[in-house]
């Protein structure tokens, strides 16, 4: 096989593969029977329909199997889980530190008031009074508790 006949025949067969978008024809035949096609058959009237007919483009992936999705059901739904549980626990934690706060906030101020704080000792669990001397260490603790609790 010469040069040229090897061109000849490579070219014959590219030249397929670039007509994939062709024209759609209206072919009217004998008694008005109409036929869409590429090319009308001999005998028949050919009229362009003005329709390009081209292949549509590739599917982006293909299907996945019925194990595949049963596996990211299961992958999302353990998601969705996990995400409730994080704004579950989030909730609480803002709800104790607002109970925490207003706690600390009426020690505050119970302790700026003057009134009488009672503690027990948790050795003899007798009760122990406040003494004025330690007041104004208490009251440096409870703002530091307001400060840390109530941002």
């Amino acid at each position: 096989m010469n040069k040229t006949t090897f061109l000849l025949l490579a070219l014959g067969c590219a030249l397929p593969a670039f007509d994939v978008q062709a024209q759609v024809m209206r072919c009217v035949g004998a008694g008005g029977r109409v036929e869409f096609a590429s090319t009308c058959p001999p005998g028949t009237k050919a009229e362009s329909t003005g329709i390009r007919n081209s292949p549509g483009a590739p599917a982006a992936a293909p299907e996945k199997s019925i194990a595949e999705r049963g596996a990211d059901f299961r992958k999302r739904q353990a998601e969705q889980q996990e995400a409730a549980k994080k704004s579950e626990l989030k909730a609480q934690e803002t709800a104790d530190r607002s109970q925490n706060c207003t706690e600390a906030q009426a020690y505050l101020k119970s302790l700026q008031a003057g009134a009488r704080i009672v503690r027990t000792d948790p050795k003899t669990g007798e009760r122990i009074f406040l003494e004025d001397a330690d007041r104004a260490t208490e009251i440096q603790r409870a703002q530091r508790s307001v400060d840390s609790n109530c941002n």
